[in-house]
C-alpha cells in the first residue's frame, strides 16, 4: 500500500501544480550490527597505547578491552545509536522525514540499558526497527577515538555478534518485512555475524529483481573475511566503499592497479546474478570527488565544499553518503540524484559531534 504525498502552492489552480511522491512503508531494508558509539577526543598516546591507527576501523581484541574504561573515565564522552547499517538506514529515513517508518533495521541486541537506549533512539528517528533481543551478551558498543579530523574505531561487538538466522530472521513476521522492501543495504561488517543471513537476503533481492546494496566497510573486510565477502558480491546490485578500502579489495583480488577508476571499473565486471542490472560501484574519496561507474563509463562528482573549521569530527561521514543516497535511490531517482543527496548528508554529518544531524534536511 503506498502512502501518496500532496503538496500544493497556494497559488496553485491547476492539477499541474501538484506534486506526487510515493513511499512504501518498510521498502528499504537494512540489517547489521547495532552499537552504542562512545566517542570523545582523545590524544597520539591514547592511541599508540592501544596500537590505533589515527583513521581506521577494528574489531576489538583482547588488548582492547581496558580501552572501553579508560576513554570513559579520562576523556569527556558522548553516547550516539551507531552500527554502520542502522546510521546508513537511519539517516536515509531523516532523509525521507514523512512518512515514518519507510526504513525497516534488523540486528542484535542484549536485554539492558544501553539496548533500551537503541531501541528507543530508533524510535525517535522514525526507523522500524526489529531486533533480536538475548540475554547470552550485552549490547555491542563502539569507541569513537578522535585526534583532529580523524577517527579510529574499535567495536566491541557483543550482542551484535549473536544475531541468528533461524531465532530472527526466518521468522514470519520478520520475513515478511524482508519481502516488502525494494531496496536492501548490508555493511560488510555484518559478514563476520551471519553469512547466511546475508545470503538469504540477498537471493531474494536477486530472484526478485530488487536491489541489493553493500559497502566494503573497512580494509580488514576485504583482507580477512574475503571468501565471505566474494560468496556476496554477485549479488550486489551497488557497491559502495571508501579509497583505503578500494586499494585493499584491489589487493586481495590481484588487479593488480592502485588507480581507483581501473579499481572501479574491474570491480563491476566481477561476476554477477541478476544479470537484468549492470553494478554500480560507487567510491567516496574524503574531500576528493566521489568515483562511480555507470554503463560502460567512470564519473567523478566533486563532494561539497566545506570550511575546516566547520569539520566538528568525521565519525560517520561514510555511513551518511550511503544514507543519503539509498533515500533517493529508494525513489527510483537517478544516480546522479542519489550521489548529490550522499554528499548533501555527508557535509552535514561532519558539523555535528558523531553521526547526528538537525531536525530536518535542507536538501533539495
Amino acid at each position: 500500500m503506498f502512502k501518496l504525498l500532496l503538496t500544493m502552492s497556494p497559488s496553485a489552480k491547476s492539477c499541474d501544480s501538484y506534486y506526487y511522491f510515493f513511499y512504501s512503508p518498510n521498502s528499504l531494508f537494512g540489517m547489521g550490527n547495532p552499537l552504542l558509539d562512545i566517542s570523545a577526543v582523545v590524544d597520539k598516546d591514547f592511541l599508540e597505547k592501544y596500537g590505533l591507527k589515527p583513521n581506521d576501523q577494528i574489531l576489538a581484541e583482547d588488548k582492547h578491552k581496558a580501552l572501553f574504561e579508560e576513554i570513559v573515565k579520562n576523556f569527556q564522552v558522548e553516547y550516539h545509536a551507531g552500527g554502520a547499517t542502522q546510521n546508513s538506514i537511519k539517516i536515509a529515513q531523516w532523509m525521507i522525514q514523512e512518512p515514518h517508518k519507510v526504513s525497516t533495521f534488523f540486528g542484535c541486541i542484549g536485554e539492558d540499558r544501553f539496548g533500551e537506549i537503541l531501541k528507543q533512539k530508533a524510535e525517535e528517528a522514525h526507523v522500524d526497527a526489529h531486533y533480536y533481543e538475548q540475554t547470552e551478551e550485552p549490547t555491542g558498543t563502539c569507541a569513537a577515538c578522535i585526534t583532529g579530523d580523524n577517527r579510529s574505531l574499535v567495536a566491541n561487538l557483543a550482542a551484535a555478534n549473536c544475531y541468528k538466522k533461524d531465532k530472527h530472521l526466518d521468522l514470519e513476521k520478520n520475513w515478511s518485512l524482508v519481502e516488502k522492501a525494494k531496496v536492501y543495504y548490508i555493511a560488510g561488517f555484518f559478514l563476520t555475524v551471519s553469512l547466511e543471513s546475508i545470503l538469504k537476503v540477498a537471493k531474494h533481492a536477486a530472484e526478485n529483481n530488487k536491489l541489493f546494496t553493500m559497502n566494503l566497510s573497512a580494509p580488514f573486510i576485504s583482507q580477512f573475511f574475503r571468501d565471505a565477502l566474494m560468496e556476496v558480491i554477485p549479488y550486489v546490485d551497488v557497491l559502495f566503499g571508501n579509497e583505503t578500502e578500494a586499494a585493499m579489495f584491489s589487493k586481495e583480488q590481484h588487479f593488480e592497479t592502485e588507480d581507483i577508476e581501473e579499481i572501479a571499473k574491474k570491480t563491476q565486471a566481477l561476476p554477477k546474478v541478476n544479470m537484468k542490472r549492470q553494478r554500480v560501484v560507487v567510491f567516496t574519496q574524503g574531500k576528493d570527488a566521489t568515483i562511480m561507474t555507470r554503463g560502460d563509463k567512470v564519473e567523478m562528482f566533486p563532494v561539497l565544499k566545506i570550511d575546516h573549521k566547520d569539520i566538528v569530527d568525521t565519525i560517520g561521514a561514510g555511513d551518511a553518503f550511503v544514507g543519503g543516497f539509498l533515500s533517493e535511490l529508494v525513489q527510483d531517482k537517478d544516480l546522479e540524484d542519489c550521489v548529490k543527496a550522499g554528499h548533501y548528508a555527508a557535509n552535514v554529518i561532519i558539523r555535528q559531534a558523531g553521526c547526528t544531524f538537525p531536525d530536518k534536511p535542507d536538501f533539495h
